[in-house]
């Protein structure tokens, strides 16, 4: 009877003591199943609801320079930028890279030697396109942006980077618009681009390849950094173009709307929804002169002669902070603080 009992005893202490260990284990497991993963939190609007969007959560989602395009090849990733390519166009729908103040420090000289893209696998354009069209190969991502790299230098050059551009267009308000947006990747410290040619069909072509030669080009901005982040879009006519470069600027919806691509869309969807639709040209520092088509400046009217750089708004947030908007107002305030 005795040891009936002991060994009962004994049974009772191991079921117990493995029960605990058992049910210690478990709420641990619970917990880390619990730690919610970045992209779960940006899709928890609840979550969102209570933190400020300024702030690290949304600035730190990857990938902001993809955007998608439906029914598109394979994205393909070079050092410098990434692309799909539209084999049928002979260039890529849409060039996105993100651009930092430290990568505006030019390391590397243009290498002006171009050549065809060894990663797209159907073949891409070549010099024979170009060759005597009357057309500049104009750079979709700018040479200039790619100075930090040895190898984004060279990827710069690639056919796949190229499109077919008028000449006082690329040599004119489409540079001025590749300086102003340098111009932003210091100013805010790092900026997304994604830039490329509005493909339709029908397109004249040029050379043995039929390399469309498209009627507009875009371009999308997103600083999504600090606390006023902000997204803006350029529709630029294949021409010579003159005047201020706001007279280019669009909403991001606009431009989805004219090429079919979703930029951004890794954002969470109300605040994608909110920078999107707008255009503030007040919450950007145009800090590029205003010029002629040709990359003058215009003598004979003194408006344009200036630059139409501002000052940073003198109006304070919500949260006791001076406002991060930059106005030309002579208030001094921008459209939101202005008394």
């Amino acid at each position: 009877m005795k040891l009936v009992m002991y060994l009962t005893s004994w049974c009772l202490i191991f079921t117990l003591c493995f029960c605990q260990n058992s049910t210690e284990s478990k709420p641990n497991k619970k917990v880390q199943s619990e730690i919610p993963t970045e992209s779960q939190i940006v899709e928890n609007k609840e979550v969102l609801g209570d933190v400020q969007l300024g702030d690290t959560l949304v600035s730190k989602i990857q990938g902001l320079d993809i955007p998608y395009l439906a029914k598109a090849p394979a994205v393909v990733h070079h050092v410098g930028y990434s692309l799909q390519y539209a084999e049928e166009h002979e260039q890529a729908y849409w060039i996105g890279y993100q651009l930092t103040k430290k990568e505006t420090e030019k390391l590397y000289d243009r290498t002006d030697r171009f050549i065809v893209d060894p990663l797209i696998s159907t073949g891409s354009a070549s010099n024979e396109d170009y060759s005597r069209s009357g057309y500049d190969r104009g750079h979709l991502a700018p040479a200039a942006d790619m100075g930090w790299s040895s190898q984004s230098m060279v990827e710069s050059f690639y056919f796949s980077n190229m499109s077919p551009q008028v000449p006082s267009f690329n040599r004119g308000i489409w540079k001025r618009l590749e300086e102003q947006v340098r111009s932003w990747a210091m100013e805010y410290d790092s900026i997304y681009v994604i830039t490329g040619p509005v493909l339709t069909k029908g397109l004249p072509t040029i050379g043995p390849n039929n390399v469309s030669i498209p009627n507009y080009y875009y371009k999308v901005i997103l600083d999504n950094t600090g606390n006023d982040q902000k997204a803006l879009g350029f529709l630029m006519k294949n021409a010579a173009g003159s005047g201020s470069l706001e007279a280019y600027a669009v909403s991001v919806d606009r431009v989805e709307k004219e090429t079919g691509i979703d930029f951004f869309h890794q954002l969470p969807d109300e605040f994608e929804v909110k920078i999107e639709r707008e255009v503030c040209l007040p919450c950007w520092t145009w800090s590029v002169t205003r010029t002629t088509s040709e990359g003058r400046k215009p003598s004979n009217n003194a408006s344009l002669d200036r630059t139409s750089t501002g000052v940073q708004c003198q109006g304070i947030t919500q949260k006791g902070r001076r406002c991060k908007r930059i106005t030309r107002d002579l208030s001094g305030y921008c459209y939101q603080h202005k008394p």
